[in-house]
């Protein structure tokens, strides 16, 4: 849609009836009502209501459309229960699911922010024709920190993995490769990658 208004501002897209200097407003105002939006409640005023998000954009919402939508409250779900975040792999069949489990249930002990009492748990979501779909789920109580966790979290699944030798086969797997696709231990910190205990390069 921002590359559609965008066109639109230079003329390269002409609508009729439509002047290029409405595009951005009119982009504004369209994103506001299909997009979804997550952050801190900075202030609520009669008619508009101002969200701090996680990339600390300020942005505001009509009240009007906040009471029409579903409104999910992290902070409070966090602070009672934990939240929790899930993210997916899928295995082929060679690798043991006990193996599977265990892996994913050490990514997520190496993660930080995560929380260890509700502990983690890992769900077998569908069996199908090449490989077993898993779903790893954690708990967290910093809802605003999500990104920074997933991030982690993905990586340290990654490495965990690729230490192990099991092939991940998301996000699709047509066929036996030759060998399994993971990346050795020795070769994580491939240039320019630098091991984290390593000093910075000086050229």
């Amino acid at each position: 849609m921002g590359i559609f208004f965008a066109e639109v501002e230079k003329g390269t897209i002409i609508l009729k009836g439509f002047y290029p200097e409405w595009a951005q407003p009119t982009y504004r105002i369209c994103r506001i009502l299909i997009a979804d939006f997550m952050g801190d409640v900075m202030e609520m005023r009669l008619q508009v209501t101002h969200l701090r998000t996680i990339k600390n954009e300020e942005i505001v919402v009509p009240n009007s459309m906040i009471n029409n939508s579903h409104v999910i409250n992290y902070s409070s779900l966090a602070a009672q229960k934990g939240l929790i975040l899930h993210t997916s792999v899928t295995i082929g069949y060679d690798a043991p699911w006990r193996q599977v489990h265990a892996l994913l249930l050490m990514a997520a002990e190496k993660t930080p922010g995560l929380l260890r009492d509700p502990a983690p748990f890992v769900l077998q979501t569908s069996l199908d024709d090449f490989y077993v779909s898993y779903e790893l789920n954690v708990y967290c109580d910093t809802p605003l920190e999500m990104a920074r966790i997933y991030t982690d979290l993905h990586k340290n699944i990654q490495d965990a993995f690729n230490e192990y030798g099991v092939q991940i086969m998301s996000p699709s797997y047509r066929f036996d490769p030759d060998r399994p696709k993971v990346v050795p231990k020795d070769q994580w910190y491939a240039a320019p990658a630098e091991p984290p205990d390593t000093e910075p390069r000086k050229d």
